[in-house]
């Protein structure tokens, strides 16, 4: 085997094995990069059908064409793809390739999706569950982002101000956003049915929809996003909305 350590300018080290034709990359600052490199590397290695050290440049000229024409993967996706590529015959299997310079794409400037006022109660109207219409509905007028109302808490909502505190958003930053009385009524009643020491939005568990308030009380967890996002494209598709493009971040 063999390992390398390459500093970076956040200050994170990247470590990458080579054993065996298996390629382990680690970013102690970006575990989730490490799962993206990994799996691109291994998908790479099984559309080829040989070790790493033996892929040519032809066969991952072929293989990123193949995902760009064929599977039609977006280009976020083709994006890390090809940083893993760099990464991996630059500093871990050194090839001198003029396929690594090419492999650039530019970004795809769409349009977001936009739902009309009627849409929004719509798809509030059809959320499968209270819990549920009580997270969209808080979601729509505070313009939160999913994991920001998912961990939000009693001791976030400012009521006499009519702020949320919203710890740890995007970029790792706090900020105060308006409380519209409206959301602040709602969020009490949701809250006064399960009663949970902490949390707004507690998970709330499988099964029976009529017991998820006893659930909510003792749980550990916040609501999950897998939850979440399954709901939103329950009441998506019963409210008729055919939009492309619409998932829980159009509501923001």
């Amino acid at each position: 085997g063999r390992e390398e350590r390459l500093p970076r300018r956040d200050g994170a080290v990247a470590c990458v094995a080579l054993d065996r034709g298996a390629v382990e990359v680690a970013y102690r600052a970006r575990p989730s990069l490490c799962a993206a490199y990994l799996r691109a590397v291994r998908l790479l290695r099984e559309f080829s059908g040989c070790t790493l050290e033996d892929i040519t440049e032809e066969q991952l000229r072929s293989y990123y064409l193949y995902r760009r024409n064929v599977d039609h993967w977006a280009v976020s996706t083709l994006r890390i793809s090809a940083c893993a590529f760099r990464f991996l015959f630059k500093h871990v299997i050194p090839r001198d390739w003029n396929t690594l310079a090419l492999l650039e794409l530019k970004s795809e400037h769409l349009l977001p999706a936009v739902l009309s006022v009627a849409e929004v109660h719509a798809l509030l109207e059809a959320a499968p569950s209270p819990h549920y219409r009580a997270f969209f509905a808080t979601v729509y007028p505070c313009g939160l982002r999913l994991q920001e109302a998912r961990h939000l808490e009693v001791g976030d909502i400012d009521a006499a101000r009519g702020m949320i505190h919203i710890h740890r958003g995007k970029g790792a930053r706090d900020r105060m956003v308006p409380l519209p009385q409206a959301t602040l009524a709602l969020l009490r009643r949701h809250w006064s049915v399960h009663r949970h020491p902490r949390r707004l939005f507690p998970a709330i568990g499988r099964g029976n929809n009529r017991l998820w308030p006893q659930r909510a009380a003792v749980a550990v967890d916040a609501i999950h996003t897998s939850g979440i996002n399954d709901a939103f494209r329950q009441a998506r598709d019963a409210a008729g909305i055919t939009k492309k493009g619409v998932s829980l971040h159009t509501l923001r």
